[in-house]
C-alpha cells in the first residue's frame, strides 16, 4: 500500500526440479523410485511426495509430479493422496491454477476504472485514513478507521493512485501470484493475499500520521514476495535472485518519498509468517497449522487497530 506509485516486482517463480529430500534407503541414503525401486532418487512428487526417478518425472508448474498424480488416478495404493492430487501446500489441484490471480487482477482493474469515473470523492471515501476532517465528504465530518470505518483497512488494498501505480502492482501480482497460487492452492493463496494486505494496512494505521491517506495493493504484493522467498527455500532453489529483488524493492521503499513503507514491511512480515506455515506445516495437521497462523496474524491486525484507535479517539 503506497501513498504514491511504486511497487515491488517479483520473480516469475520456480521452474526447476523439486527439493532434494534424502530418505533413509539406498547406499547413499536416498530412497528408491516408487515405480522403479532399484533407482535411487532425491526428487519427490510435489503432490503425493513419493520419490520419483527421471523416467517418472512429469514437469509441473512447481517441481515435478508422478504419472499417477498427473492422471488423477487412484494409483497402486502406495500413497492415498495420489487419488486426490494436492499442491505442495496441500491445496486442491485445479484445471486453472491462476484463476484467483485473474479474479484479483480483474477486481483491482475494475475498482480503478470506478476511481477514474467517479473521481477523488470515491477514493477518499475508501482509502486508508487514520482520522481526519474531510470537508467534501458528508458535508464535512471526521473520517477514518478511528471513526469506526474499519472497512478502509480492506478497501484501500484495491485502490490505486495512478496508471503507473496500478501497472506495477498488477504486473507484480501476475508474475508472483501465478506460481504461488499453483503451489498453495486457491484457498490458501487467497488467505495469504488478504491477510498479508491487512497486516500492511494495520501497520500503516498504527505508525503513519492519522491524516495521511494511503492506498494500493503493495502490502499484499510484498506478502506474496515474502511467501515466494519461503517457497523457494523450501524447494532448495537459488535464493540470490529473490534476495536481490527484495533489496532493490526495500531501497525503493525507503529511498523514494511518498511511499507507505509501513504497508510494505507489514505485508512482508505477514507473508513470510504465513508462507512458512503454508509450506512447512506437518501433513497430519496441515490445515490447522496453516489457517491457525492466518488467524494469529489477523489477531495481531485487530490488536494493532484497537491500540491505534484508542490513541486517536
Amino acid at each position: 500500500m503506497d501513498q504514491a506509485p511504486g511497487s515491488p516486482q517479483g520473480p516469475q517463480g520456480p521452474q526447476d526440479p523439486g527439493p532434494q529430500d534424502p530418505g533413509p534407503q539406498g547406499a547413499h541414503n536416498l530412497p528408491g523410485c516408487y515405480r522403479h525401486p532399484d533407482r535411487e532418487t532425491g526428487v519427490r512428487c510435489t503432490r503425493c511426495e513419493r520419490p520419483i526417478c527421471p523416467d517418472c518425472m512429469v514437469s509441473a508448474s512447481v517441481g515435478f509430479q508422478c504419472p499417477e498424480c498427473v492422471r488423477g488416478g487412484s494409483g497402486t495404493g502406495h500413497a492415498p493422496s495420489a487419488s486426490a492430487p494436492r499442491t505442495l501446500a496441500g491445496g486442491t489441484v485445479t484445471a486453472d491454477p491462476r484463476l484467483v490471480t485473474k479474479i484479483l487482477l480483474g477486481i483491482n482493474l475494475l475498482v480503478f476504472l470506478v476511481q477514474m469515473s467517479l473521481g477523488d470523492e470515491f477514493t477518499d471515501r475508501f482509502d486508508l485514513l487514520g482520522r481526519a476532517y474531510v470537508p467534501w465528504l458528508d458535508s464535512g465530518s471526521l473520517q477514518g478507521v478511528a471513526e469506526g470505518q474499519w472497512y478502509r483497512l480492506l478497501t484501500a488494498m484495491f485502490l490505486h493512485g495512478s496508471y503507473i501505480h496500478i501497472m506495477f502492482n498488477m504486473l507484480s501480482l501476475w508474475w508472483i501470484g501465478g506460481p504461488l497460487e499453483a503451489a498453495l492452492g486457491r484457498a490458501r493463496y487467497l488467505a495469504l493475499y488478504l491477510v498479508s494486505g491487512l497486516a500492511g494496512s494495520a501497520l500503516t494505521y498504527l505508525l503513519a500520521e492519522p491524516n495521511q491517506p494511503s492506498l494500493g495493493a503493495s502490502g499484499a504484493i510484498f506478502g506474496m514476495f515474502g511467501a515466494t522467498a519461503v517457497l523457494l527455500r523450501r524447494l532448495k532453489y537459488d535464493m540470490r535472485p529473490v534476495v536481490i529483488l527484495l533489496v532493490i524493492n526495500l531501497i525503493i521503499t525507503f529511498g523514494w518519498g511518498n511511499i507507505a513503507w509501513e504497508a510494505h514491511i507489514g505485508g512482508l512480515v505477514g507473508g513470510v509468517l504465513i508462507g512458512y506455515a503454508m509450506v512447512h506445516a506437518p501433513r497430519e495437521r496441515r490445515a490447522l497449522v496453516q489457517y491457525g497462523v492466518c488467524a494469529l496474524v489477523l489477531v495481531v491486525v485487530v490488536v494493532m487497530t484497537i491500540v491505534r484507535t484508542a490513541q486517536l479517539v
